[in-house]
């Protein structure tokens, strides 16, 4: 399987990702735990059926320490006993916010309030950019139908 364009070797597509990529180094110096920024890209990236990200930051996520139980079961983090109350709130905000299309009310007023009693507002704004950040990346990505399952961890920075 080939890209439909080799994006990240496109001019106007470098200049983008060089933009978003800005905005994503903001968030990953949050203060937002880094590995509930991992779970929260895995989640919206699975969502979105986006291989590439959800490759990309599995295979992050395992280098940085996580645990292969707790990347298998973000899918079904509902069920699973190993995520914090702190990650299944962040969890839940990211499935809201990358749904918003399939929800009729967006955001629900129960998953902003669970993830506000886990975060404070810094953390919160992080959250919020790191949810839109990774919906473009998948966007981005499924549409130009990258290739997945040859991330290298560090591969991009």
């Amino acid at each position: 399987m080939d890209a439909r364009l080799d994006y990240f070797g496109n001019a106007l597509g470098a200049k983008v990702l060089k933009h978003i990529n800005s905005a994503s180094k903001v968030v990953s110096d949050s203060a937002l735990p880094p590995a509930t920024q991992e779970l929260v890209k895995i989640r919206a990236s699975q969502i979105n059926g986006c291989g590439f990200c959800t490759d990309m930051h599995s295979t992050d996520a395992a280098h940085a320490g996580e645990t292969a139980q707790r990347l298998h079961l973000v899918a079904t983090w509902r069920e699973a006993t190993v995520f914090t109350e702190a990650e299944r709130a962040a969890l839940a905000l990211a499935e809201q916010g990358t749904r918003t299309a399939d929800a009729a009310g967006g955001v629900g007023d129960e998953a902003w309030a669970d993830a506000a009693k886990h975060y404070d507002e810094d953390q919160l704004a992080a959250l919020i950019s790191l949810i839109a950040l990774i919906n473009a990346y998948n966007r981005i990505n499924v549409i130009n139908q990258q290739p997945a399952g040859s991330y290298q961890p560090g591969q991009f920075g």
